[in-house]
């Protein structure tokens, strides 16, 4: 399938996108559904780097499905990955899908650094800077991509986002609000991508919309960045572990379509470039809430 198109990524990241995993589907599911989010319009899926599929090679079978949509990982680990080859499979992913990849970058997390993978966590920041100096002399001998990829780093933090102006193309945060968004615009400055994602959970139940929601937080609570950056944001401990109504209505947007809406409408208001939406599905099932992608869909 020729995936070639003259659409530039950053044009693109105008657009809304979807984050999700794919880790509970066939190979065939994730086409279909790849193919379904680009039909509604979307303009980015974003796919991460966890315990399930590599995700380059995944996306490298979900672009040559799809035509237009773009792929970005939300993120790619450094620390599991020398810095001469994550250049070698970001070059190969845009050269391959026309334009159509983005790479994100993160430090991930000490436990899943340290813990599962028995690899040094210490100063992940400097490793960060390292990394990104390292991949800019690292050799690469293959077809060019026209454009070399953006390069987006997971950034939650004051000085991470100030090297993702300085060293990389801009910011993906993950697990915030709006108001990060607007602290990250300020930090960022007005040029730098700040790409920001959103959980939404389309139901007016609020005790089912919480339930979901508190699905999801279980799964990143003990994740000290992101505990670390709710914190910054004026929660307290007390009020995570005990999911207080307050923080799971802040990081997790639920409601009817006017509310949804004007929650990634906030990010956008507050500075976001781009949007990309995880539906979290209000039965708290692994399956993706089509209902909620529609409702949010550019072409509406």
């Amino acid at each position: 399938m020729t995936t070639a198109t003259s659409t530039t990524a950053r044009d693109r990241l105008s657009t809304t996108g979807v984050w999700y995993f794919t880790d509970g589907m066939s190979s065939g599911e994730a086409a279909e559904a790849a193919g379904r989010i680009e039909s509604l319009g979307y303009s980015t899926l974003w796919l991460p780097d966890t315990v399930g599929r590599d995700p380059f090679a995944h996306i490298a079978w979900l672009a040559s499905q799809t035509t237009t949509l773009q792929y970005a990982t939300g993120i790619a680990n450094i620390f599991h990955r020398h810095p001469g080859p994550m250049k070698q499979v970001a070059n190969t992913l845009a050269e391959q899908t026309g334009g159509r990849f983005v790479l994100g970058l993160g430090v991930s997390h000490g436990p899943m650094v340290a813990g599962l993978r028995g690899l040094d966590y210490s100063k992940p920041l400097t490793k960060m800077r390292d990394y990104l100096a390292a991949m800019e002399t690292q050799p690469y001998r293959g077809i060019a991509p026209e454009d070399e990829p953006l390069v987006l780093l997971a950034a939650l933090g004051p000085k991470m986002l100030e090297l993702s102006a300085s060293a990389a193309d801009g910011a993906h945060p993950y697990w915030t609000t709006p108001e990060h968004t607007a602290m990250a615009r300020e930090a960022l400055g007005p040029d730098a991508l700040l790409c920001v994602e959103q959980k939404v959970v389309f139901t007016t139940d609020a005790d089912a919309a919480r339930a979901a929601g508190n699905q999801q937080i279980d799964r990143y609570a003990a994740l000290p960045n992101y505990r670390n950056n709710w914190i910054r944001l004026g929660f307290s401990d007390d009020e995570i572990e005990q999911r207080d109504h307050r923080f799971v209505d802040a990081v997790v947007v639920w409601g009817d379509e006017d509310r949804v809406r004007a929650g990634v409408q906030a990010h956008y208001d507050a500075g976001a470039d781009h949007v990309c939406v995880q539906p979290v599905n209000p039965d708290m099932s692994a399956d993706i809430d089509w209902n909620a992608l529609e409702l949010l869909a550019p072409t509406d």
